[in-house]
């Protein structure tokens, strides 16, 4: 009964969306524009073991993670119904600081039926810089750290927890909006789940959720077997704050239904922020093998199961405690993304794009209002996509580890004391080939105050490979224009601090192109 195709389909849509209303949900209720323009922010449904057996088309590094803050809070059991936990900790479930995990367990009858869990990148969440994204060298810099709690009991919220995490901000009104509204998305999530179990019962729910996750796991292993057997290696590397390059590594091993992707090799931990945690590096290799399965296909559990990451201690891709994280969320992660689809590529060289912008171009900035209002901002500036060997890059837009909207000219420019200069397409920056990258973009900010100013960025002096004997695209640029009309080169990873009149200009890579160009 439950490998019924028909059925399958029709509870992988139940349960998906219950995923997609939490995520409307915490998207029309939130407060700052980082989630409620950019969609920042991340729902998944789980059984009652903790296994995630749905989830919205959201953000893949949050999602892919996400299993591991389940996995975490799973210590302040037994739960309550009314219990909602909170996790942030990189090092406890989480993948860097402003990244909040709200979880709910979820009761029917009395009896737990699962969870339902969001994540949501706060503007702000304290530490040495505004908007929590800073040149840091440990943890303790990017942001207040919290460790897996019990934000409601029973339905009680802790108000001394909620007024030491709010006292640790800069902008307490904004968080507490977007707090409520994640929330209120768990709410929403559970009423769904709630509904499933009063109309089919919670033992037929629990069979369908384990029927998906077998579903997921079949054509993981399917489309794992029709990939040559055989060891694909692939090697890219990583900016370091001193412009220093840091190797990744990664051996992908193919066993019949199996994969194994090893990252022995690769850089050690570094004392800066790019350094990435275990749980996004697997993230980031998931989400490469679940682009081989059928668009349809569900994205739970069962798409880990046949994978195996070896991640070396201590390592930039599998750091330990206390290294700061913030950058590899963002930025390793797509590099990692880049080595295991390159190492495919060599397996698969007419289905795998080349590289594409392989950055998030994080660009965060905070000050204080003419009245003594604080703001803070986050934003991820997009670029080009790798193109394929069916067809061009895309350009301009949000690839890979990252699946946000581009915040609106109009709306950044009434929240805060900016003002958007250019924001338009770099033309000529996707690698050339017999299939084009597509093109990054050139996005200015004029600050109408002063302002701090934070600048994450990678692939500002190698450029993303082209495939198949593509072209690279161009690399990208961080420039200061002060307001006297001078000019100043910045590094990728850095802090400032701007006068009124200033303008800071971001310069996105392009993405590889893709096969030998036919007239060369």
């Amino acid at each position: 009964m439950t490998d019924d195709p028909a059925r399958l389909a029709v509870w992988n849509a139940l349960l998906a969306s219950a995923a997609e209303e939490m995520g409307v949900t915490l998207w029309r209720t939130s407060h700052s524009p980082n989630i409620r323009e950019r969609r920042d922010f991340s729902c998944a449904v789980f059984d009652a073991k903790g296994e995630m057996v749905a989830q919205a088309a959201h953000i893949p590094v949050h999602l892919g993670a996400m299993p591991e803050s389940i996995a975490a809070v799973s210590t302040l059991a037994p739960w309550s119904e009314g219990d909602v936990a909170i996790v942030n900790d990189p090092y406890l479930g989480g993948t860097h600081l402003p990244d909040v995990t709200l979880v709910a367990p979820v009761f029917a009858g009395g009896d737990l039926i699962g969870f339902v869990a969001n994540r949501a990148h706060h503007a702000d969440i304290g530490g040495m810089s505004a908007g929590s994204m800073p040149v840091a060298t440990e943890l303790y810099q990017e942001g207040v750290i919290i460790p897996p709690l019990k934000l409601r009991e029973a339905g009680r919220l802790n108000e001394a927890l909620f007024a030491l995490i709010l006292r640790n901000v800069r902008t307490p009104a904004e968080r507490r909006g977007d707090f409520d509204a994640q929330l209120g998305a768990l709410s929403t999530g559970a009423a769904r789940l709630q509904a499933l179990a009063a109309r089919y019962g919670s033992d037929e729910l629990a069979r369908w959720m384990a029927a998906l996750t077998d579903y997921a796991e079949r054509l993981t292993r399917a489309a794992i077997a029709e990939v040559p057997d055989g060891e694909y290696t692939a090697e890219d590397v990583m900016e370091g704050a001193d412009r220093t390059l840091l190797p990744i590594r990664a051996r992908v091993s193919l066993r019949g239904e199996e994969v194994t992707v090893d990252f022995s090799g690769s850089a050690e931990e570094q004392a800066a922020s790019i350094n990435a945690v275990a749980a996004v590096t697997r993230s980031a290799v998931a989400y490469c093998v679940r682009c081989l399965l059928p668009p349809d296909a569900p994205s739970n559990a069962g798409v880990f199961r046949p994978i195996e990451v070896i991640l070396p201690e201590g390592s930039i891709v599998n750091a330990r405690p206390q290294r700061a994280v913030s950058a590899g969320n963002v930025e390793t992660s797509q590099r990692v993304t880049d080595v295991v689809l390159a190492a495919f590529a060599e397996a698969l060289p007419e289905r795998i794009p080349a590289a594409s912008a392989g950055t998030m171009s994080n660009f965060t900035f905070g000050g204080v209002r003419s009245g003594g209002e604080p703001f803070a901002y986050y934003e991820t500036v997009p670029g080009g996509a790798g193109a394929g060997p069916n067809g061009d890059g895309e350009s301009g837009v949000q690839t890979h580890m990252t699946n946000t909207a581009n915040t609106p000219a109009e709306s950044i420019e009434n929240a805060f004391p900016i003002r958007v200069r250019r924001f338009e397409l770099r033309d000529g920056s996707g690698g050339e080939g017999r299939r084009r990258g597509g093109d990054g973009v050139v996005r200015e900010i004029e600050f109408l105050t002063e302002a701090d100013v934070s600048l994450i960025g990678d692939r500002r002096t190698v450029g993303p490979p082209g495939t198949q004997d593509g072209e690279a695209a161009e690399h990208g640029a961080n420039t200061l224009i002060r307001a006297n009309g001078e000019r100043e080169p910045l590094a990728g990873q850095q802090q400032l601090r701007v006068a009124a009149g200033d303008r800071v200009e971001v310069h996105t890579p392009g993405g590889g192109g893709w096969g030998k160009d036919a007239h060369d």
